[in-house]
């Protein structure tokens, strides 16, 4: 009897661990169908941690859909059961495959929950902001949808420094801020426009112009301004990771060369945002990434090596 009881135990296992295999397989296939610029960088980490950073993708791309997708008839309520339903993830009983996957990580590395908390509260702005004032109402929005998932990033990749926490903080606001310049048009067609409207007055651009998709030369100027305040966060960020830190941020540099990338080329085309969506090849894309992997270990030395041999040790 004890030894079928035994067996029995271990089949519950092996379904347990297949049916979380699933899971993850389905965080994978959200992050890839998404071509999202973060599953290249992803690419950089070991098997452990990239499935981990898959399954914080599908959450975050599952909640920031609810509010833009309009056959969601009450994306209040929805945004509410995925916030109980990030309750049952640190209880142990998630219901869901994304939250089953994640809830694999919380615990494992140990990622504080306000931080989940935070990008719901985000999402949540999105169903009632439509515009902002002043570029510190926008910082905050940017916090609760990018940086705050730059802090759980990093809770993944592991630091010891805590300047690295400015770094993901100061990232985050710098991708989210390259986002907004990219979708300028895609968010004018949803009526809302992430541009501060202190800065629209600044340089005499009208909110009618932008929702017209109007490329004036007050615009231009506008988007230039923009341009070089998400190019300082880029650079404040640099200044902010440490040297012993860095070999474990190489994914989240990843992420930097490829956005700083999406930047460099909407300047590159004069802020023609109107005409075409910006973006990178998929070419390009790994190209970035395997630059990044390609001097991080060339220039690394022992760091790299004792980095490496952790990330096996730790995956």
């Amino acid at each position: 009897m004890g030894a079928l009881r035994s067996e029995k135990i271990a089949a519950r296992g092996d379904d347990a661990s297949a049916a979380l295999e699933r899971d993850y397989a389905r965080c994978a296939e959200v992050t890839r169908r998404a071509s999202s610029n973060f599953y290249y960088a992803f690419m950089l980490l070991p098997r452990g941690k990239r499935r981990a950073l898959h399954a914080v993708y599908a959450f975050c791309r599952f909640i920031d859909d609810i509010a833009d997708d309009e056959s969601v008839a009450n994306p209040s309520a929805m945004l509410e059961r995925w916030r109980e339903e990030l309750g049952n993830v640190y209880a142990g009983f998630p219901t869901r495959p994304i939250s089953r996957a994640l809830a694999d990580n919380v615990r494992r590395y140990n990622i504080p929950r306000r931080h989940f908390d935070e990008i719901i509260d985000g999402v949540e702005m999105d169903l009632t902001r439509r515009r902002y004032e002043t570029f510190t109402e926008l910082e905050r929005y940017c916090h609760h949808v990018a940086s705050a998932v730059g802090l759980i990033c990093i809770e993944i990749f592991g630091y010891r420094e805590p300047s690295t926490q400015i770094y993901a903080e100061k990232l985050g606001l710098a991708f989210q801020l390259t986002n907004i310049l990219r979708d300028v048009r895609e968010d004018a067609a949803r009526e809302r426009i992430y541009l501060p409207l202190e800065d629209l007055r600044r340089f005499g651009v009208k909110e009618s112009d932008i929702l017209a998709s109007l490329r004036t030369p007050e615009f231009r100027a506008l988007m230039a301004f923009e341009a070089g305040r998400a190019r300082a966060l880029y650079r404040e960020a640099e200044a902010a990771l440490s040297d012993a830190d860095r070999p474990a941020m190489l994914a989240a540099e990843g992420m930097r060369v490829i956005y700083s990338a999406i930047l460099d080329e909407i300047v590159r085309a004069d802020y023609r945002i109107f005409e075409r969506r910006i973006s990178l090849s998929s070419a390009r894309k790994l190209a970035l990434v395997a630059r990044v992997w390609g001097r991080a270990r060339l220039g690394g030395g022992a760091n790299w090596t004792r980095w490496r041999s952790k990330q096996r040790t730790s995956s």
